[in-house]
């Protein structure tokens, strides 16, 4: 028997899509989807970690999610961090949270392992 699906699922899903489109467009690099809807206390429900090669493509990024999600669903982050040095900029959508690293802070950070528990889904690099 399948299980309803409720209204903001749906929307969180639409959300999680739109940025992860919103990232490939600017060609960010090993994206990873963490699920963390299972886990007692986690802190949202879901995690999308990037990697860009440079600051500026980090910034490009980050720009890119804001900008699509504002067209695409009239969404804006809740919360903004880190566009200062663009080595890791965080772009919290309070269910969704995004977090786009230059390559060695995400090697230094390793989220992924942090939350190891976590559900978690690689999107393949268009190339």
């Amino acid at each position: 028997m399948l299980k309803p699906v409720k209204a903001k699922e749906v929307e969180t899903k639409v959300l999680v899509d739109t940025i992860i489109d919103a990232i490939q467009d600017i060609k960010g690099k090993d994206i990873v989807l963490l699920d963390l809807t299972e886990l007692p206390n986690s802190v949202t429900e879901y995690f999308i970690i990037c990697t860009g090669d440079s600051s500026t493509q980090v910034e490009g990024i980050s720009n890119s999610v804001v900008r699509k999600t504002r067209k695409d669903l009239n969404e804006r982050p809740w919360h903004q961090e880190g566009s200062n040095n663009s080595e890791w900029i965080l772009l919290d959508y309070v269910n969704v949270v995004v977090h786009i690293f230059y390559r060695n802070v995400r090697e230094f950070y390793n989220l992924e392992d942090l939350w190891a528990d976590a559900k978690r889904t690689d999107i393949p690099n268009l190339d």
